[in-house]
């Protein structure tokens, strides 16, 4: 396990975003598969499709955002201490979140195959929501990650809590897909 570790520390150094890449695509795909399996009983309807859309969606999107925007964040407001802790909580909840969740939304309805009043209709019936549920969640942890975890480690602790927190967005998404079909 310790080798793992040593691994692990040694690709996040040289490849930052693209571990971190790796680690949203796997989180995200397993995250869908949870919300297929757990949340939407589709044991045996399994979409492999959608989960691999996720993946995609993580290892192409989330991922290389994420670490590029906490970057940015380390840069500008600083690596230390509690102010800085809760300045950067407010730029990411402020400014990050509302934007990735627009953009999120975007990309997860043209997977889904949706036109443009498709995608309108779909930042109208789940935007707020997922807004209004995101600001419920992650300002307590990202204080957390800000003020306790190096840098190179906060997209790993976002991307394990976010495990759930994806398969929330894959279910919540989902749900007008699922109503199409009855």
């Amino acid at each position: 396990m310790r080798n793992i570790k040593i691994m692990y520390q040694r690709v996040l150094r040289k490849y930052p975003i693209g571990t971190q890449a790796v680690q949203a695509g796997i989180l995200m795909g397993l995250g869908d598969q949870i919300a297929q399996n757990f949340i939407e009983n589709r044991s045996k309807t399994i979409d492999f499709v959608r989960t691999m859309k996720f993946a995609g969606i993580g290892f192409f999107i989330s991922g290389p955002a994420t670490r590029t925007w906490y970057g940015i964040l380390d840069k500008y407001i600083g690596s230390k201490g509690y102010s800085v802790a809760i300045k950067k909580v407010a730029c990411d909840q402020l400014l990050y979140a509302p934007t990735f969740i627009a953009v999120l939304l975007v990309v997860i309805g043209i997977c889904q195959g949706k036109d443009i009043e498709g995608l309108k209709i779909k930042m109208i019936n789940e935007y707020n929501d997922i807004l209004t549920n995101n600001y419920k969640l992650w300002p307590m942890v990202q204080l957390v990650n800000f003020s306790l975890v190096p840098l190179h480690y906060q997209t790993l602790v976002v991307q394990s809590i976010a495990l759930f927190w994806n398969s929330y967005i894959s279910y919540r998404t989902s749900l007008d897909k699922c109503n199409e079909f009855k």
